[in-house]
């Protein structure tokens, strides 16, 4: 659902795809090509929550800022399932991991990696091409040119499916198996 929130409106592009159980809700832009997939929560209400272009927002990640700190999430950057990205920044080109914590003021520079299940504390900075990885986390290695095209081609992948998506809307066919209530 796509919700007004003190008579602020999202600003979402014509072919952004948003999950019918997807929340987006205020002050939140998202641009051209990205998609926000299933139980997925962005809350613009304390705050302004930006999504780039070609950007994946996956399955039951959260989105949401401080009165401080706004989240702004770049281009071609793949967030994965059940992230939480609070209040920072994260650069062009990113892949954030499964499960991953990326808390207010922090900032992850382009071309970087965080692996799952990590955990990004307030105010951490990361240079652009950063493999980050643990709790907390701190930057293990540099990642590679071909690591970094990678990322552009993995965010390019979920362009792709949320096009399906678009053009083959999902029917909700329950009904049709008769399960007990």
């Amino acid at each position: 659902m796509i919700y007004e929130y003190m008579g602020i409106k999202p600003k979402i592009e014509k072919d952004v795809f948003v999950a019918d159980s997807a929340d987006v809700i205020g002050k939140v832009e998202i641009d051209s090509g990205s998609s926000i997939w299933f139980n997925v929560t962005i809350r613009g209400d304390v705050g302004y929550a930006r999504i780039g272009k070609n950007t994946s927002i996956q399955d039951n990640s959260c989105i949401h800022m401080t009165n401080e700190f706004d989240a702004v999430v770049g281009n071609n950057v793949t967030v994965g399932h059940s992230a939480t990205i609070h209040g920072c920044t994260i650069g062009d080109n990113t892949l954030v991991g499964m499960g991953a914590t990326i808390l207010d003021n922090a900032k992850i520079g382009k071309n970087s990696i965080v692996a799952g299940g990590a955990v990004v504390l307030e105010g951490a900075v990361f240079e652009d091409n950063s493999l980050i990885a643990g709790v907390p986390a701190k930057v293990r290695r540099k990642v590679s040119n071909e690591e970094a095209e990678y990322l552009v081609k993995h965010a390019q992948k979920y362009v792709d499916y949320a096009k399906g998506y678009i053009e083959n809307p999902i029917k909700d066919i329950t009904d049709e198996y008769n399960l007990k209530k």
